[in-house]
């Protein structure tokens, strides 16, 4: 196989499925697409997209809201095609999607969901090459996707593939980005397929099981791991994540053997979790907070005594079997990226035999570069893994900034991406050659750490960009402060600042659910949020909780003082105001210090 499209097929002769993907109708029952059923559409609209004067190598976005099958069809429809696919964000503002078609010179459009044919019919008078806008939904006498079905041109699509090879572009991915304007990074298929067959070794699904997908598909992280369950010939069930949890959530109605996710909604999971735990009481809180003290010291390869033993079986009877319930009951994997995992969300979870591994990568490299796995010696928590195979890594250390066991993480595999489109500048400075090689910078700061079986695992410790400078020349790296800080439940999210500044500061947001049960104990009456962080009770425990962790950061690392914010940070705002944070919900710092720059002046104001 070398070709994406070439998946399908594979499925097909090895494994065909009576459900290979599937998503809920508008009635909100599931719908299935058998392997079949799956090759025989996208061939249809592939031949659709030919009726319609398109031709090889156009570009054709594709948006929605929620995964979808339409979503998975429309993509191999338009590789089958030998066009190019622009994924979109549905979060992203008319402006951002103006910028991207009108760069990408798209020609066609696809999108299921809500205002998505408004904003892209609002583009499209920005847009010239833009003509063609569907929708997956067929609302409002908009035109309907399965309109341009063709049957008849099926037979025009072989000779079309005939002529795609591995190293032809097949995609390109615009980056969200935390600064600045998005970037299009350009992937061929070879690029994309060294990922699936590289890391489906990782995936311990068997053929015929099921497994969820939420994440956004137009991300390369869930659009990747898609691949691989294609190629693994799993069931694939399409979701969003309004309705992941409860007894009438996804999880439970699916029972997925595995799925991927982002930190920030394990973060979330873990919080509901604790917040039921503190709404216990008498024996019933005392039993779930012994249960949950047992995972501070646990290890993935812990040795037990019979009386350790014993303990935990009690706890997982009683406590954490009700967890995995709530996850279907029938987790054997979790895989998180996109941003660092707290270690204590990492701890937590697997003391309670949900395993999760953390891999990591970028869009440049389709994504992975390294993961961890649930093989023995497989996994180091507070690492994001080993190198996949074929892929190479390459600290450098030359410019001075880092720490001595730390420098820059460059990459070399033929999972690195063939550029960024019309920006041949900025492929100048992101591609260096070392000894006779070609190294992709990756802009994240890291290390490497020998494994029990003497495998060098990775840590990333922060990103080149965002590293601060404080007055005094000292480099601090926020991200590793934020993510360890963050574990205590009172903290929903948090930005360390200080660039330029004598010392090292941090904007707070608190979990609302948290500190309305701690004001409860405290018997101290709530009004809201925004009076609360004003209360001097409330400020003198947060500064409790800042002392009790500044001890294990460096003397410039430490936070010396804080600000409390009220309005929790989005990847997207209802009045169109600048979202803190990316799709994939990372911080977007240049945007939360200029919004919050009075209260970032203030902090380090002269008294």
């Amino acid at each position: 196989m070398t070709r994406l499209f070439d998946l399908i097929d594979y499925q097909l002769k090895n494994n065909p499925l009576e459900a290979s993907i599937s998503g809920r109708n508008k009635d909100g029952k599931w719908e299935s697409y058998s392997t079949q059923k799956l090759k025989d559409t996208a061939e249809k609209a592939a031949a659709g997209l030919l009726k319609l004067g398109l031709v090889p190598g156009d570009k054709i976005a594709i948006v929605a809201y929620k995964n979808r099958p339409e979503w998975i069809i429309m993509d191999y429809a338009v590789q089958m095609a030998g066009m190019i696919s622009i994924p979109l964000y549905p979060t992203i503002s008319v402006s951002e999607y103006e910028y991207i078609l009108n760069e990408a010179e798209v020609k066609a459009a696809f999108c299921g969901g809500l205002d998505l044919y408004d904003k892209l019919s609002e583009t499209q008078k920005a847009v010239a090459t833009l003509k063609h806008i569907y929708t997956f939904d067929g609302l409002n006498g908009n035109p309907f996707w399965e309109t341009i079905f063709d049957t008849k041109g099926i037979s025009s699509l072989e000779s079309i593939q005939s002529n795609i090879k591995g190293d032809d572009l097949v995609t390109i991915i615009y980056t969200s980005g935390t600064t600045g304007k998005p970037k299009g990074v350009m992937l061929s298929h070879a690029n994309i397929m060294h990922v699936v067959t590289a890391t489906s070794r990782l995936l311990v699904v068997k053929p015929e099981e099921k497994v969820l997908s939420f994440l956004p598909l137009c991300h390369v992280y869930e659009r990747a791991v898609s691949f691989c369950y294609c190629y693994k010939g799993v069931s694939i069930f399409l979701c969003g994540t309004d309705n992941l949890s409860g007894p009438n959530g996804d999880l439970v109605a699916v029972r997925p053997v595995a799925f991927t996710t982002v930190p920030r909604l394990l973060e979330k999971i873990y919080e509901a979790i604790y917040n039921k735990g503190l709404a216990l009481k008498g024996a019933k809180r005392k039993l779930f907070f012994w249960a949950l003290d047992l995972t501070d010291d646990y290890k993935l390869d812990q040795q037990l005594s019979f009386t350790a033993s014993l303990k935990w079986k009690l706890a997982d009877t009683l406590i954490f079997s009700k967890w995995r319930a709530a996850l279907g009951g029938n987790v054997k994997q979790i895989i998180t990226g996109a941003a660092p995992c707290p270690v204590k969300i990492l701890r937590v979870f697997c003391a309670a035999g949900i395993p999760i591994r953390e891999a990591y990568g970028l869009t440049e490299t389709s994504p992975t570069l390294t993961g961890n796995t649930l093989d023995p010696n497989g996994a180091m928590i507070g690492t994001v893994g080993y190198a996949i195979d074929g892929v190479e890594l390459y600290i450098d250390k030359t410019s001075g900034e880092y720490k001595e066991d730390e420098g820059e993480i460059l990459a070399h595999g033929p999972n690195v991406m063939l550029g960024y489109y019309k920006k041949p500048e900025i492929n100048e400075q992101v591609f260096q050659t070392i000894n006779g090689k070609k190294w992709f910078r990756t802009g994240d700061i890291g290390k490497l750490i020998k494994g029990p079986d003497g495998r060098e695992f990775l840590k990333i410790t922060d990103r080149k960009k965002e590293l601060l400078k404080t007055s005094g020349g000292k480099y601090v790296a926020p991200a590793p402060i934020e993510n360890r800080i963050k574990e205590d439940f009172l903290i929903e999210q948090m930005m360390v600042i200080g660039d330029k500044q004598k010392f090292v500061s941090a904007l707070i947001i608190p979990s609302e659910v948290a500190l309305k049960n701690w004001c409860l104990h405290k018997k101290m009456e709530w009004t809201t949020l925004e009076e609360m962080i004003r209360n001097e009770k409330v400020i003198r425990k947060y500064q409790k909780v800042i002392d009790s962790y500044n001890p294990e950061f460096g003397h410039i690392e430490q936070i010396k003082k804080f600000k409390l914010i009220a309005t929790p940070w989005l990847p997207i705002h209802e009045d169109g105001s600048l979202a803190e944070l990316t799709p994939t919900l990372k911080l977007k710092r240049r945007v939360i210090r200029e919004k919050y720059s009075e209260e970032i002046a203030a902090i380090y104001k002269e008294l």
